[in-house]
């Protein structure tokens, strides 16, 4: 988002406050931020508030530097305008094409993506006439970012409340990415798997998920429909990606066959076990004091039988080695029919459950690309134009 040019408009509801928070993010992650108040926005938040925090002019009325015609000057130079809180008011306008004041007029001229996030008393978003101008502004090609369940200022509970900052951020960065997958199915495996022996103890490691949910972040932003498999974690899935839950090799093979065959692009980053327990006991096993042992059978191969069914698709597989890397994962590469694979060195537990890796993505007799070390969602990206790339020749 560094360096991005992005319009915010504001208007009248108790959620206005939120802008102000949401207009700091993304001052600290360097995107240049121009924001247009109404005048009832005003009596909740001071233009001052938004001023000092873009460290730019704030726009309140048509005739705000009208030298340089506002309306259309601010949306020629934004990249991508977003209405938080939108009120049923200014839905309505925007709807039957009034402009009558500087944020309507100038949203009227806007050739760029839009998404307004409503926010409102429930009744007042469930009202039939609300419903029908957001959905008016959807067949424009607005994007709705719709509204929570929640505690509301009335001190009613309902549908209404605004959408979390990390929706509105998700949204406009998936607005001011190349849609250079749109149209494509995306399938992602992610997280570890866990082999349970009794039902409070299993056999996992340590991959929490971040690399295959930063992917599936990515994909969405670039406007692929995602498909998330994800192992048990901690870590929450992006919003707005199909995510399908799973725990067990079996059950990743499963969801894995059912999601990931046809898809345009299959990327296996889940760190599946190679092998559980060979008997499961059904009550919890008490500790005596003497040495247990566990005796374990082979778990499926995810990835060998998505490689066996592939078909069209491209399919990247992730290795975690700790000795003779580019050796093993290519012998890999071959022994389970992938497109691609993408390497990575876990001694000491590198890679796992830290804020970023390293990775290199081999492909054929001798395709080498170093994606250097990053953080993980810069991984991400790196590794998606990559994919592309292959895609494309």
């Amino acid at each position: 988002m560094n360096g991005a040019r992005v319009l915010l408009g504001v208007s009248g509801g108790i959620a206005a406050y939120k802008a102000a928070a949401l207009t700091s993010t993304l001052v600290q992650r360097g995107a240049i931020v121009d924001v247009i108040m109404t005048a009832a926005a005003e009596r909740f938040v001071a233009p001052l508030t938004f001023a000092s925090l873009t460290a730019r002019p704030v726009y309140t009325a048509l005739w705000d530097a009208p030298e340089r015609i506002p309306h259309i000057r601010l949306v020629r130079e934004a990249q991508a305008a977003m209405v938080v809180p939108a009120t049923a008011h200014v839905v309505a306008k925007l709807a039957l094409g009034i402009a009558d004041d500087l944020l309507t007029t100038a949203l009227l001229a806007a050739r760029i993506p839009i998404a307004i996030a409503p926010a409102m008393n429930d009744a007042m978003f469930e009202h039939p006439a609300t419903q029908a101008h957001l959905a008016t502004l959807r067949e424009r090609g607005y994007e709705i970012i719709e509204p929570e369940e929640g505690y509301l200022a009335e001190g009613e509970r309902g549908v209404g409340r605004l959408a979390s900052e990390e929706r509105l951020i998700e949204s406009l960065a998936r607005m001011l990415s190349p849609q250079t997958l749109a149209g494509r199915r995306v399938a992602i495996t992610a997280g570890p798997t866990r082999e349970a022996f009794d039902p409070v103890r299993f056999v996992s490691n340590a991959s929490t998920g971040a690399t295959g949910i930063a992917l599936a972040r990515e994909a969405m932003r670039r406007g692929a429909d995602v498909t998330l498999i994800l192992g048990p974690t901690l870590l929450v899935p992006p919003p707005g990606v199909r995510t399908v839950r799973v725990n067990t090799a079996a059950e990743m093979l499963d969801a894995v066959l059912k999601h990931a065959v046809g898809a345009d692009i299959a990327i296996a980053s889940a760190a599946v076990a190679d092998w559980r327990p060979a008997q499961h006991s059904e009550e919890k096993m008490k500790k005596s004091g003497d040495a247990m042992s566990l005796s374990f059978e082979p778990n499926p191969d995810v990835l060998a039988a998505l490689g066996e069914r592939k078909g069209k698709t491209l399919l990247v597989g992730f290795a975690a080695e700790t000795g003779d890397h580019d050796r093993n994962a290519r012998e890999k590469l071959r022994r389970k029919h992938l497109d691609a694979i993408a390497v990575n060195d876990v001694r000491g537990g590198a890679g796992f459950g830290t804020g970023e890796n390293a990775l290199v993505l081999l492909w054929g007799e001798d395709g080498r690309t170093d994606l250097g070390r990053a953080d993980k969602e810069t991984l991400a990206a790196r590794l998606l134009d990559a994919i592309e790339g292959m895609k494309r020749a």
